[in-house]
């Protein structure tokens, strides 16, 4: 029934930085994780938070360039992105889960997405 919307999305020049959002009614009462999918490339998760903000995963693609957090008082989930590559350039995706795990095939439904291209 959550219905996450993510936003922040846009083009940026290789090593730049974007922050994503995703916000939905009823956040802060899960487990979010951040998906992203390159064209011609199968869905991956890029990150995931535990409910308090107090764990976090990250594949080893983005781990030390990433960084995600949340602010429950906001229903808001972050995705602070660094050192940005042109193999970052994908739809980005947040979704809601009753486990810490990176795998969207865990998934029924995604919402919109937003649009990263990290391009010269």
């Amino acid at each position: 029934q959550l219905q996450p919307v993510e936003s922040g999305g846009g083009l940026v020049q290789p090593g730049g930085s974007l922050r994503l959002s995703c916000a939905a009614s009823g956040l802060d009462r899960h487990i979010i994780g951040w998906f992203r999918q390159a064209p011609g490339k199968e869905r991956e998760g890029v990150s995931c938070i535990s409910i308090s903000g107090d764990s976090t995963n990250y594949p080893d693609s983005v781990k030390g360039r990433f960084t995600i957090s949340r602010d429950n008082a906001k229903n808001t989930v972050y995705l602070q992105m660094n050192s940005l590559k042109p193999e970052d350039t994908a739809v980005y995706y947040c979704n809601a889960q009753e486990v810490a795990d990176l795998d969207p095939r865990l998934f029924d439904s995604w919402g919109q997405g937003t649009q990263v291209t990290v391009s010269s």
